[in-house]
């Protein structure tokens, strides 16, 4: 901005452009730069506040003609004397401020008219300006903009440390961090909080967090008011919500009920209700204009907390009750469909309670080809998106559990699952499948309800949580029992003896695989076949039976090599490498588990590739290419949440 402003030999006015989100600290940082840069402007300086000015008149040309006259008279017009048209007032300005070095700063502008009449006529004078609104069409004019964002953790600590002393914050340091997470780095926010506790010395940084933990209690909490003047977060918000059009207003209210913390504009139109993503992305444009929303690298789109409150607020006290269960069923049935659709491209073939049409949104099969289906290759963009998406589905789950959407979601967790197959973050699929459980209970469907909990069992013993996951698996077998479905019967059997191999009783493991194995050979399901061989071969190998057990692992890959199914012939290859340590061949281990690594890796099986890397680096020689593949697993494991990354990490540090 300095360069901006300052530059010599300039042929017009030079105009800087502070804009940002309410509260963002616009005001401040304009005032700060007047002040530090008096001495360039020695006919003095103007301050214009269009705010005021809009409570008091009419419109745009009103605004500018009282603007104009608050200046006439800072420059030495009397009263008497100020000419009562626009057009005189203008003239007068112009003629005033060319006998002057000016700085004019003009605080809350809303549109780019704003400025023009205002721009002082002196040469070296300047103007700078503050909007929440982008103002693009300044630029045209060669304005130079400057986007303000919110603060970073440490200089937010700086700023609550300068207000209320540095001894505050180093003696709730962990409380002071997570002040700033719950003020999202917005300045005004960190300023009333740190006014509370300036005012009230009794209070603690702790005490205050807790409050404002409980969403319902942040917007009182954050504001401030004496005899002179009340200052808050929502106040701010409240005047760039009333200069909105209609339909970003509209807009606006319907993002406060979104489920999640990011979004794009088909969700946007879906959760207004809106016949086309144009209708919304136009909304979107005004919004962001108004620096009300931001946009991310990959192009979408996210509400400060603050605002995102804020909207929910004004949400609730303007529509129709009702209104927000109705955005959240929209929003889950749109997500509903498009994860359905992901998991359909990543395996169409394995087992599913709910079978949904894509194109009907009805169950049965002869869907359409879903969103994937144009890929190269659809599965890798579906786990892609299911990834980027993660915490947006999570979100859905929670919100639609609390609406009573329950047929969605457990249809939804069930469906996202397929992503925890492949990528392993623990604690996130355990969520979803308890959500999804109890929501197949409390739809009464012992089917749906029977697959999630023996799902349920997978995240439990990675986590080491066994005797949970074994209650599930019991809960699990008595309703697969009673909803009389062979194949989810075979499955529940297949998960018990995942449970034994964890337990490390490879014998009761076999007993189940083989009860696995020929439920589904009673019922044709042939992939449920290769899955319960190919878990029957790794136990007998843990059992000592390995000639067995190879026997059993390579018809099993042959199997699923024939369904096409790339990852877990991949995980076949892996275990067949371990299956030939046990035997004493450790050159065909090698060469196995380092094939069965780069599959895997195609594959994009992380978890899988991990456990590979981790076998691959106890045969190599070469100690530096074992440490690459420990520090490889080491990535994978700390990124999915797994607790084998801390016993990776002691091997590194003991290396």
């Amino acid at each position: 901005m300095d360069k901006c402003l300052t530059a010599a030999g300039l042929p017009s006015c030079p105009i800087g452009v502070f804009s940002g989100l309410p509260g963002i600290g616009k005001t401040d940082a304009a005032c700060q730069w007047a002040h530090n840069n008096q001495f360039r402007f020695p006919g003095g300086q103007l301050f214009v506040s269009f705010a005021g000015l809009s409570d008091s008149t009419g419109g745009e040309t009103e605004d500018v003609s009282e603007a104009l006259a608050g200046c006439l008279l800072a420059l030495g017009v009397r009263d008497e004397f100020l000419p009562v048209g626009l057009a005189d007032r203008i003239a007068l300005y112009r003629k005033l401020s060319a006998e002057r070095r000016l700085l004019v700063v003009l605080d809350d502008v809303t549109c780019a008219a704003q400025v023009k009449d205002l721009l002082p006529q002196g040469p070296g004078s300047a103007v700078l300006v503050t909007s929440n609104w982008w103002m693009g069409r300044l630029a045209v004019d060669g304005a130079a903009l400057l986007q303000l964002d919110v603060l970073d953790t440490d200089s937010a600590l700086a700023l609550l440390s300068n207000i209320c002393g540095p001894g505050r914050i180093a003696d709730e340091p962990e409380g002071a961090a997570r002040l700033v997470e719950l003020c999202g780095g917005l300045p005004l926010a960190l300023r009333i909080c740190a006014a509370r506790l300036l005012a009230q010395r009794e209070l603690t940084i702790g005490t205050l967090v807790a409050a404002l933990s409980a969403e319902q209690n942040r917007r009182s909490y954050l504001s401030v008011s004496s005899e002179h003047v009340e200052c808050t977060v929502s106040a701010a918000l409240e005047l760039a919500y009333h200069d909105l059009p209609e339909a970003a207003a509209r807009m606006y209210r319907t993002l406060g009920h979104l489920p999640g913390l990011s979004f794009d504009t088909a969700v946007a139109a879906v959760a207004a209700g809106l016949a086309t993503t144009a209708e919304a992305q136009e909304a979107l444009d005004v919004l962001e204009a108004a620096s009300l929303l931001s946009v991310t690298d990959d192009h979408r789109y996210v509400l400060h907390g603050l605002v995102r409150l804020h909207a929910r607020d004004v949400a609730h006290a303007v529509d129709p009750p009702g209104t927000e269960g109705e955005r959240v069923r929209r929003v889950t049935g749109h997500y509903l469909l498009l994860t359905v659709a992901a998991d359909l491209a990543v395996r169409a073939d394995r087992l599913r309670i709910a079978q949904l049409s894509l194109t009907t949104g009805t169950f049965g099969p002869g869907g359409g080809p879903g969103p994937f289906a144009g890929a190269a290759d659809p599965g890798r963009d579906a786990i892609s998106w299911l990834e980027a998406e993660r915490a947006n589905i999570l979100a859905v789950l929670r919100t639609a559990s609390g609406f009573g959407l329950d047929r969605s979601v457990w249809q939804m967790a069930e469906a996202f699952t397929v992503l925890f197959f492949r990528h392993r973050h623990l604690a996130d699929w355990r969520e979803s499948l308890v959500l999804g459980a109890d929501a197949a209970r409390r739809d009464g469907d012992p089917a749906a309800e029977a697959r999630l909990r023996s799902l349920l069992s997978r995240p439990l013993l990675g986590l080491g949580q066994d005797a949970q996951a074994k209650a599930e698996l019991d809960s699990a077998e008595q309703l697969a029992v009673e909803s009389g479905h062979l194949t989810l019967q075979a499955s529940v059997h297949e998960f018990l003896g995942r449970y034994w191999d964890a337990r490390q009783d490879p014998a009761r493991a076999v007993d189940a695989y083989r009860a696995s194995l020929a439920l589904n050979t009673e019922a044709g399901e042939e992939r449920g076949e290769a899955l319960a061989r190919y878990f029957l071969g790794c136990a007998q190998s843990a059992a000592g039976d390995h000639t067995t057990a190879l026997l059993a692992l390579t018809r099993a890959r042959e199997e699923f090599l024939a369904l096409a199914d790339a990852p877990l012939a991949a995980r076949t290859l892996a275990d067949t490498g371990r299956v030939l340590l046990r035997t004493g061949a450790r050159e065909e281990a090698a060469t196995a588990l380092s094939r069965a690594v780069d599959e895997l890796r195609r594959c994009d099986t992380s978890h899988y590739e991990a456990q590979a890397l981790e076998d691959l680096a106890d045969l190599l020689e070469d100690p530096e290419a074992a440490k690459d593949c420990l520090r490889r697993a080491l990535v994978i494991y700390e990124e999915g949440g797994s607790p084998r990354a801390a016993a990776v990490l002691a091997r590194l540090g003991t290396d």
